[in-house]
């Protein structure tokens, strides 16, 4: 005989002057702020619903566990920062290395704006992926790919404006930018400077075949 599969748990959504998709969203924000500081391992959930004053009950209206509530989180900042990159890497007016260069002296601001206590929500998982649910390997290979996508497009472009050599792999220099670059932000983060963000940006311009 077939055992039932357990349905998630299910808590009364709470009772707050907001909606039950206001009440989500900020869950899913304060995930983001909590996890891009301290990832996903250390993060308690007594302390994100305290933040937004929510039941620990009600919690499950909104997610099923703490694995499938990382999970929207990460797919939530996923998308903020597709935007974020899109809003630089695809800037006409700028030339495709000027957008990159401006892009991190974006992020140079933001960390600097939090005190260096923020870095990146996707290297922090990854540094804990050893000891998370399988599922999220796949889940942060994914996002980091279409980073490296969304890079190789602007490289693409400054190559066919001269400034990057036509004999140059697109791809695997983008995916060699993001390796470099997640060092770089949990270097900053340790110094409390852009010094090493700054570092690897001349170093990888440098380092280009022109």
């Amino acid at each position: 005989m077939t055992q039932p599969i357990p349905q998630p748990r299910r808590g009364r959504p709470p009772k707050l002057d907001r909606d039950n998709r206001e009440t989500r969203e900020a869950l899913l924000h304060a995930g983001m702020v909590l996890l891009t500081e301290q990832g996903f391992l250390s993060t308690g959930l007594d302390t994100l619903l305290k933040q937004v004053g929510v039941p620990k009950g009600s919690f499950y209206h909104y997610f099923a566990s703490k694995e499938a509530f990382g999970r929207a989180v990460l797919e939530r900042y996923a998308a903020w920062f597709a935007a974020k990159l899109d809003r630089w890497l695809l800037d006409a007016r700028r030339p495709p290395l000027a957008r990159l260069e401006d892009f991190v002296a974006d992020a140079c601001a933001g960390m600097a704006r939090h005190a260096w206590r923020r870095g990146c929500l996707v290297g922090n998982l990854g540094q804990e992926v050893t000891q998370l649910p399988e599922g999220f390997r796949e889940q942060l290979e994914a996002v980091l790919g279409d980073w490296q996508a969304r890079l190789a497009a602007c490289l693409r472009d400054a190559q066919q404006g001269g400034s990057l050599a036509a004999t140059v792999d697109c791809d695997e220099l983008a995916a060699f930018f993001w390796i470099g670059w997640e060092g770089a932000v949990l270097r900053a983060r340790l110094v409390q400077s852009d010094a090493p963000l700054q570092t690897f940006i001349r170093g990888f311009l440098a380092l280009l075949p022109r």
